[in-house]
């Protein structure tokens, strides 16, 4: 285990000098292997990932968080307050989340991610996925990572895709999406305390 470790040490340090001397240049090997596993088009350079977050209907709030090359990028990160939805509906909230990032990415000229990740399932996903439609990104690349066992859901593909455990691109994606959760939980906890 000792050498093993040892040799990732020594792997990644050797690609965080090659990226230095390359500059921005140079895709993250985490990114490529994304890249390859979900089938997308270009390296997920920007991800931008949506969680949702209430206690059984009151204080629903939504959170979304940027990753820029692996990296969280805080400065970011947003907070959405449902306006909308009335209880505790996940698919309605992830709606109107996602219209209202994304209609105001479009108004604004702002820069669409090369990944969407939404937390949870085929239906989160698929709120998602239409609302996209609606407003005019249906191209748009976006998966559902659901919790339990880490299934990886993409648009218009009844089964999941199961990546390895080991896999630095399924590391990644779980970062993402627990960071999401953190943010979330972060916000409606702060809200309900202020309630």
């Amino acid at each position: 285990l000792i050498r093993m470790c040892r040799a990732n040490a020594k792997f990644m340090l050797d690609e965080l000098k090659i990226q230095k001397e390359k500059g921005k240049e140079t895709v993250p090997h985490t990114l490529q292997a994304l890249q390859r596993d979900l089938h997308l088009p270009a390296p997920p350079r920007r991800i931008e990932c949506f969680d949702n977050s209430n206690t059984q209907g009151s204080d629903p709030v939504a959170s979304m968080v940027v990753f820029v090359d692996g990296k969280p990028r805080k400065s970011d990160y947003r907070k959405f307050k449902i306006k909308t939805v009335v209880g505790p509906d996940d698919f309605a909230s992830m709606e109107e989340v996602i219209e209202r990032r994304y209609t105001w990415v479009i108004r604004e000229g702002g820069q669409l991610p090369d990944l969407v990740v939404v937390d949870g399932g085929k239906g989160q996903l698929s709120s998602a996925v239409e609302i996209l439609r609606a407003i005019g990104l249906p191209n748009q690349p976006i998966i559902g990572l659901a919790k339990r066992l880490e299934e990886v859901f993409v648009p218009e593909e009844s089964e999941s895709i199961l990546l390895p455990r080991t896999s630095s691109a399924l590391k990644l994606l779980q970062h993402v999406r627990d960071e999401a959760h953190r943010f979330a939980i972060t916000f409606h906890r702060s809200l309900r305390e202020k309630r």
